[in-house]
């Protein structure tokens, strides 16, 4: 299973060094040690605790948007992956945002996803929305 270093662990979670150290300090956010004696984060524990932090972040917007363009890619860990038959449903938790994939069962066993494994979601869509924050 895939491990993370606390710096990796901050960027995919939106927040500083810091605040993991003292999530980890804390017994909030288990961590372990790598092979070179520094502190990491295994992925499936870190999967599942962007979860519960996505979950507990109000989602409403705070702000009017007046301007801006997402990006297309997010890079995120994978949180679940739910296989029926020949497709599949991938979920990845990149900082708040849930974006789910559905694609065949073949390619989630040739990328072997599974919770903690680290993922890009690349989306491609007709359809984007362009949104300018109100300053």
């Amino acid at each position: 299973m895939a491990t993370f270093r606390i710096r990796q662990a901050a960027d995919l979670l939106g927040v500083s060094d810091d605040t993991v150290r003292r999530w980890a300090d804390s017994g909030r956010l288990p961590t372990t040690v790598d092979q070179t004696g520094r502190r990491a984060v295994d992925g499936a524990a870190l999967a599942r605790f962007a979860e519960e932090l996505a979950a507990a972040t109000p989602r409403e917007r705070t702000t009017r948007i007046v301007g801006g363009s997402a990006r297309n890619r997010f890079t995120g860990l994978v949180t679940k992956v739910t296989v029926d038959g020949v497709m599949a449903q991938v979920e990845i938790q990149a900082g708040p945002f849930r974006v789910v994939s559905l694609m065949s069962r073949e390619a989630v066993e040739e990328l072997e996803l599974a919770p903690g494994v680290l993922a890009v979601a690349s989306v491609k869509s007709t359809n984007v929305v362009v949104e300018i924050p109100d300053a």
